[in-house]
């Protein structure tokens, strides 16, 4: 009797698409490296997700499914490299909790995206047999259920995202808009200045935007300094650090200490 309980309890726990929608505070971390081991290190830390980088990280799909596989119960949300429905497709079908989509422009891109995350009848995305499904033994239960625990977050990072971010916010089936703030600072000509005025506006914009829709934010930053602004002001989907800057960032502060 008490195994039965607890299978209900996990089988009722609620999926990262569903704390995200509530405004839970989601704390997660960057995987830039295509290492199982250093993905389980992080899980095991106590994020409440990863970020798994597949538009910089130099790994393929089978890379990407092995790391999600070594996070255990942690979700795993993949950044494909671009709005590719292929990549969109295999990200979904390996398992992850749901996708990040870099440069997102116009509402016309962004509802393509949803529909391309989203199974018959709200969306196109292609019926197989993956991870995602438990290998089929878990087809109909995941097919069912797809739609709304499948996570569709945006990054907005040009100009051209700011000037169309109302339509882009209004857009039914997304649920975050993730800034990607050096990129957004690069398309304003002010390249790593995030605290110029002109990015400051951009981004101010934005969050104005997103919170009129009840769209969530996101926001990424190398460290916990970078990110605590945001969490002030609502953010609740945060990146902070980068798995390759926790490894400098601790071997050159103990090469610093024994060399004096």
């Amino acid at each position: 009797m008490r195994k039965k309980q607890k299978h209900t309890m996990k089988r009722n726990k609620p999926s990262f698409a569903e704390r995200l929608r509530r405004g839970d505070l989601l704390l997660g971390t960057l995987v830039s490296l295509p290492s199982p081991e250093i993905t389980e290190i992080l899980a095991c830390a106590g994020f409440d997700w990863l970020f798994i980088d597949a538009e910089h990280g130099a790994f393929n799909p089978q890379q990407a499914q092995s790391m999600l596989q070594a996070a255990g119960e942690c979700p795993c949300v993949i950044r494909v490299p671009s709005d590719d429905e292929v990549w969109i497709k295999k990200a979904l079908d390996i398992g992850a909790a749901g996708i990040i989509v870099p440069q997102v422009h116009t509402a016309d891109q962004a509802r393509r995206i949803v529909r391309a995350c989203k199974y018959s009848p709200a969306g196109t995305r292609g019926v197989g047999i993956g991870r995602a499904h438990r290998y089929g033994m878990g087809f109909e239960h995941y097919i069912k259920n797809a739609n709304k625990q499948t996570a569709v977050i945006l990054q907005a990072e040009s100009k051209q995202a700011v000037d169309n971010i109302a339509e882009i916010a209004a857009v039914k089936g997304v649920d975050a808009i993730f800034i990607g703030p050096y990129d957004l600072s690069a398309s304003l000509n002010r390249i790593g200045r995030l605290k110029d005025m002109k990015v400051t506006r951009a981004i101010d914009s934005i969050v104005k935007n997103c919170k009129a829709e009840g769209i969530k934010l996101g926001y990424f930053g190398v460290s916990a300094e970078a990110v605590k602004p945001c969490i002030r002001k609502g953010f609740t989907l945060i990146t902070a650090g980068v798995d390759t800057l926790f490894v400098t960032k601790s071997a050159t502060e103990m090469l610093a200490s024994l060399r004096g």
